[in-house]
This record gives C-alpha cells, sequence and structure tokens, in this order.
C-alpha cells in the first residue's frame, strides 16, 4: 500500500451508539505525519471512545478509522503495528519486573534481540535503576512510567498518550515531556489527551475540542488562542476615548479593564490614546489561555 499523503490516522464519520447514549456523534478530523496533536474535552466527551477505537477495543457503529491507511478493523494486525498506546490505567502483572515486561511486549510484535532498544527506553525514562525491580516495588509515578516504555518498545510512528500525567509529580512531568518532544522531534506523530491544559498550550501544535461527542474546534494551538479576547488594564491621564466606551468592563476614575479581541485592537487603543496626548501611567495585557478559549467553547 503506497502510503504518499495519507494522513496517518484519520477519523471518518465516527458514530458510537451506547444502549444509553451516543458517545461520538459524526466525528472527522485527520492527524498528520509528525504533529504532536491534542484531543481536549471534558469528561464523557468522547476521547476515551476515540482512542479504544484507534486501538481495536471496541468497534463504531458507523464510519471508519485507519492508520497509515490500514483500517482498524479490516487491516488490524497492520494498524496496531504503528500505534503504541500509553492508558490511563496503570495495569501490570506485579511478578515481572520492567525489563521482563518490555521483553514479553517485544514478542508481542515478534520482535528478537530487542535488548539494546530495550535499554535505550529505560535509560530515557529513567528507569535503568529499577529495570530487575519487581513491578510491585515501583512507585506510581515509575510504573506509569514503565507503561510508556511498553508503548515504545516495537518503535511505533504513532504514540498516543491518554492523560499520561494524572497523578504524576512534577519532576516526572517535566522529564516526561523531554522525552516525548524529543521523540516528537526524532518524526513520532503525537496524540495526546489531557486535562492540564497548560500541558496542551505548550506542547501541541494543533487541536480538536470534543463535547458530548461532537467535535466543536479543529484549528492550530496558535488560532484558538488569537480567537479569544484579551484584558486590558490601562491607567491614563484623562477619560479613555469615546470610541472605547463598548469595550470597558470595570472602571475607577481613569482606571479601566476592558476586553479587546485582537492583538490590533490593541495597538489601535495605544495609538489612539497617543494621538489625543493622553499618558498612560500603568499597562497591561492579561495574555489568553488555552484554558480560556476551553471554558467559553464548552459553555457557548
Amino acid at each position: 500500500m503506497s502510503q504518499d499523503n495519507v494522513p496517518i490516522i484519520s477519523f471518518k464519520n465516527i458514530v458510537k451508539e451506547f444502549p444509553k447514549h451516543t458517545a461520538l456523534k459524526n466525528v472527522s478530523f485527520d492527524i498528520h505525519q509528525g504533529e504532536f496533536f491534542g484531543l481536549l474535552g471534558p469528561n464523557g466527551a468522547g476521547k476515551t471512545t476515540l482512542i479504544s477505537l484507534l486501538a481495536g477495543l471496541t468497534k463504531a457503529t458507523s464510519g471508519s478509522t485507519t492508520v497509515l491507511g490500514y483500517d482498524v478493523e479490516k487491516d488490524y494486525v497492520q494498524a496496531r503495528r504503528h500505534v503504541g498506546i500509553v492508558p490511563q490505567e496503570l495495569v501490570f502483572d506485579p511478578f515481572f519486573t520492567p525489563r521482563e515486561v518490555l521483553r514479553l511486549q517485544s514478542g508481542y510484535y515478534g520482535l528478537k534481540k530487542n535488548d539494546a532498544w530495550i535499554d535505550e527506553v529505560l535509560h530515557h525514562l529513567d528507569l535503568t535503576s529499577k529495570a530487575d525491580a519487581g513491578m510491585r516495588t515501583l512507585s506510581g509515578g515509575m510504573k506509569r512510567r514503565v507503561l510508556i516504555a511498553q508503548a515504545l518498545v516495537h518503535r511505533p510512528p504513532v504514540i498516543v498518550l491518554d492523560e499520561p500525567t494524572a497523578g504524576v509529580d512534577v519532576e516526572l512531568r517535566k522529564s516526561l515531556w523531554t522525552f516525548v518532544q524529543k521523540l516528537n522531534a526524532d518524526g513520532h506523530t503525537i496524540l495526546l489527551t489531557t486535562h492540564y491544559l497548560e500541558e496542551a498550550e505548550a506542547l501541541c501544535t494543533r487541536l480538536a475540542l470534543l463535547r458530548k461527542g461532537e467535535l466543536l474546534a479543529l484549528d492550530k494551538t496558535t488560532n484558538l488562542l488569537k480567537s479569544q479576547a484579551h484584558r486590558i488594564s490601562i491607567t491614563l491621564s484623562g477619560a479613555l476615548p469615546e470610541s472605547w466606551h463598548t469595550s470597558i468592563q470595570t472602571q475607577s476614575n481613569y482606571s479601566y479593564t476592558l476586553i479587546l479581541h485582537s492583538v490590533e485592537a490593541i495597538e489601535m487603543l495605544l495609538k489612539e490614546c497617543r494621538e489625543r496626548r493622553l499618558t498612560i501611567y500603568d499597562f497591561s495585557a492579561e495574555r489568553p489561555s488555552l484554558e480560556d478559549v476551553f471554558i467559553r467553547m464548552m459553555h457557548n
């Protein structure tokens, strides 16, 4: 199969119905080679259902899901070989060591003499010192690192991270993202679901926002941030020009808080103040965040 111009992941018109509710309602989007892609939404939005479809753990009521052009139902073996999934749950056999877990996982993919790569993965995830310790002796953070190593053991081009830093301490979170960013820089495509919106904002180049099984937004992170209003605080030597009064959120004497919808509007405000010879005693601009975008879209 030629893979030229084929999206690395493609969801086409996905509908997933359960007996008492519809989890996904005609969801379609593509993820391309090398992207760091974020899948966001509140609990019950349909994120985990999409990942379950991708992993072949459940079947869509209608629509299709492909990985590098391979249908996850019709070409399950080929599709699954190209994906490494890090699940939310910490599920292990407590009697294995991390090294044994990774060797066993290698065997599932028919990989022999994989020890050099296993050692490299253990090293990058700071697991070398725990490689031969029993899984039951590891902390929750260490177990999560083993989950990530398990997903990487067959060197998949696509890595799916489903809430990978839930319950993880700050130090591990930082080291994990350093490693994942390196994987992305090396050409791996990353699909991330997370409730930590600051992580998604910092890491993801493009985002899909889901709510109640529907796709609300699909865009570059920078474009979504541009769509959010800026909150401006400004203190002047006189009254704010009347043309800006509709943007006022709060006012105290000649101190104002304004809601402006673009950087260009901020520039126009400052230009008009200068033209009217108003002295600016204080000025600050609150940068819009992904959390602002998320809250606005979830409540519209």
